[in-house]
């Protein structure tokens, strides 16, 4: 379990009222017990929100995912060079810090069926952007970062 101190950027998976999932980022802003739920300050919003601790992480380059509709993203070579900015807006807004980003063209197809489009550096580390159609979803994509593969 991961243990988070006050003032820690965080994660939040959940619904909005219509039942849509979404991504929503703050800062852990107290805790109600040593085991949780934690008092959350989301961005934007005055107020803090109680949750349990399981439902949060820690923001880290690689649990920024973007999830989009429509494999026309994937599939269109112009769409996905537009992927690699919008997943830079998503992990600006998650508090980021992103040294470098060398877009590859159009993206290279790797072995998983989907796409590298980007290298990125960010603390000093090395990072692909990657695209691929949805695992839950066949009619979205996700657009995610994690460390090169050998």
């Amino acid at each position: 379990m991961t243990v988070f101190h006050h003032g820690d950027r965080i994660r939040y998976a959940t619904t909005d009222d219509d039942g849509f999932p979404v991504v929503r980022y703050g800062f852990v802003g107290g805790f109600t017990g040593e085991t949780g739920p934690v008092v959350v300050m989301l961005d934007g919003e005055l107020g803090g929100d109680v949750v349990e601790v399981e439902k949060i992480q820690p923001v880290h380059i690689c649990n920024v995912t973007l999830t989009l509709e429509g494999v026309d993203l994937i599939e269109e070579p112009c769409l996905r060079q537009g992927l690699v900015n919008l997943w830079a807006a998503e992990a600006e807004t998650a508090g980021l810090q992103i040294t470098t980003v060398r877009p590859l063209g159009t993206g290279v197809r790797d072995a998983n069926n989907g796409y590298s489009l980007a290298e990125l550096s960010s603390a000093g580390e090395q990072y692909v952007l990657r695209a691929n159609i949805c695992p839950q979803n066949h009619d979205a994509v996700t657009v995610h970062a994690d460390h090169p593969r050998p």
